[in-house]
């Protein structure tokens, strides 16, 4: 085959073969290929039925296109490695099998806005997948949490035991960021459906282009508003990094709470065995690999996002060559994201909670300390005064090695007098401080009493589906 031309080589002199490798971008972008094609297939059909090139010519352009879409899908279509990049070959691989109608496909457009096409081509499938693993994780989270609405365990702020809680409130914590993680991507998604092909370099084509027709024929909402902004707009990009960047964040932490959950320090869960690896040298060890390789993911993604930024930070309008850096940063994010999706969701169907490990965590750190000042102020005690009287059980039952129902009147009469002033009785304070009834007596919306939290489940089911049928 003869050697690839550069679509903008006409009368110069050959680049310098270091700067030409330094250039070319198709060892990144062949991974357009398809969407490449779908796009001038589009833009093809467009030509002929506009008048701007003979309707055979752009029949039979079409059914090149199409051809080699299916030889690619197929692995079957050979990039020539010699091309500039993936829209040089497909205008060359076009022109080698059809002459001159291959060199018509460019009419009205450039490669500026033929790059942005792809690219929100590309970001399409990349939104969807992203939601589509979303909803997976969140769909895997609520199973297990439906079988936990009473599993007891504390809460933690500081990483110090706070409040009684339980295993699926926990969950459903992690399913409230997911879900706005689910909302970012899709919004993200809908500002990203204009097409900019028809923009052509920076001030679009004197050719009587239908930049409707093409934006419907490729499922797009509109054609972009402007032709200098489409060629040099990256924000699709930016958003989809924002939003995985968010998501990661929010896995990362979900991640490092499973790390520490499965230590012997905490005991509260156990990863399968086959979601867990053992150590080269020391036979009785198994390490949360999953969950520390996603954690560590996370900074992988967050650098794509801050090069995404300062790749375009300090561009003039339109295009400029610094815009090809961003395909990598896009390919890997997307890539990231789609090895980590099925393997956490693999992680979470294989936890095994250890329901009786968690529910003596609530033996000791007065996790209860709250409801008994919560019973002081529902008798008429302004909080304040409530705090500092269970502050001072708090610390009688802890120099006496007691958990708080434990204390006799006595014990009570000494933290503080209004314990007797409101009539109560420290015999009858064993089930008001139960974990379990203190988790049930918090019916409010968003609490974690079993029965919101069962009904925050059948929620979260039914978004989980209705989003699925989109």
């Amino acid at each position: 085959m003869e050697k690839a031309g550069k679509l903008w080589e006409v009368g110069t002199g050959a680049l310098n073969p270091k700067v030409e490798a330094f250039l070319s971008s198709l060892a990144v972008d062949k991974r357009f290929m398809e969407v490449d094609l779908e796009g001038s297939a589009a833009h093809a059909s467009m030509l002929g039925k506009t008048g701007i090139i003979k309707s055979d010519m752009a029949r039979s352009l079409v059914d090149a296109i199409l051809e080699m879409l299916e030889e690619a899908r197929a692995g079957k279509l050979e990039v020539d490695d010699g091309c500039e990049d993936i829209h040089s070959f497909v205008e060359q691989e076009l022109t080698r099998r059809l002459g001159a109608a291959g060199r018509a496909v460019h009419s009205g457009r450039s490669r500026n806005d033929q790059v942005a096409l792809d690219m929100r081509l590309y970001l399409r499938k990349a939104f969807s997948d992203a939601q589509h693993g979303i909803l997976t994780i969140m769909d895997s989270l609520c199973n297990l949490a439906a079988k936990h609405t009473e599993s007891m365990m504390p809460s933690y702020t500081h990483l110090r035991r706070a409040q009684p809680s339980t295993l699926a409130f926990h969950l459903l914590a992690w399913c409230a960021a997911l879900e706005r993680d689910y909302g970012r991507f899709k919004d993200a998604s809908i500002r990203a459906n204009e097409c900019p092909l028809g923009s052509a370099a920076v001030a679009g084509s004197g050719l009587p282009l239908d930049r409707e027709a093409v934006a419907l024929s490729l499922g797009f909402a509109r054609p972009s508003r402007n032709d200098m902004d489409a060629t040099a707009d990256r924000d699709a990009c930016t958003e989809y990094a924002a939003a995985a960047s968010i998501f990661m964040m929010h896995l990362s932490r979900y991640c490092e709470e499973l790390i520490l959950w499965s230590s012997s320090e905490f005991g509260f869960i156990e990863i399968a065995d086959d979601c867990s690896t053992g150590s080269s040298i020391m036979p009785q060890k198994r390490n949360p690999d999953v969950a520390e390789l996603a954690r560590g993911k996370s900074g992988r993604v967050f650098g794509a996002l801050m090069e995404l930024l300062t790749i375009q930070k300090g561009l003039p309008l339109a295009y400029n060559r610094d815009l090809q850096a961003d395909k990598e940063a896009v390919f890997g994010i997307h890539d990231s994201l789609n090895s980590l999706f099925p393997a956490f969701v693999a992680l979470i169907n294989g936890l095994k909670p250890k329901t009786a490990n968690m529910a003596k965590a609530l033996d000791t750190g007065f996790a209860e300390a709250t409801d008994l000042a919560d019973l002081l102020t529902s008798k008429g005690l302004p909080f304040r005064d409530s705090y500092a009287a269970v502050k001072k059980a708090v610390a009688i039952a802890d120099s006496k090695k007691l958990r708080l129902k434990e204390l006799d009147n006595a014990d009570l009469a000494e933290a503080s007098p209004f314990f007797k002033e409101f009539g109560i009785d420290a015999a009858k304070l064993g089930y008001w401080l139960e974990p379990l009834a203190c988790v049930s007596r918090r019916k409010h919306v968003g609490g974690p009493a079993p029965e919101r939290v069962k009904e925050e489940i059948d929620r979260l089911k039914a978004f989980v589906k209705a989003c699925r049928m989109e």
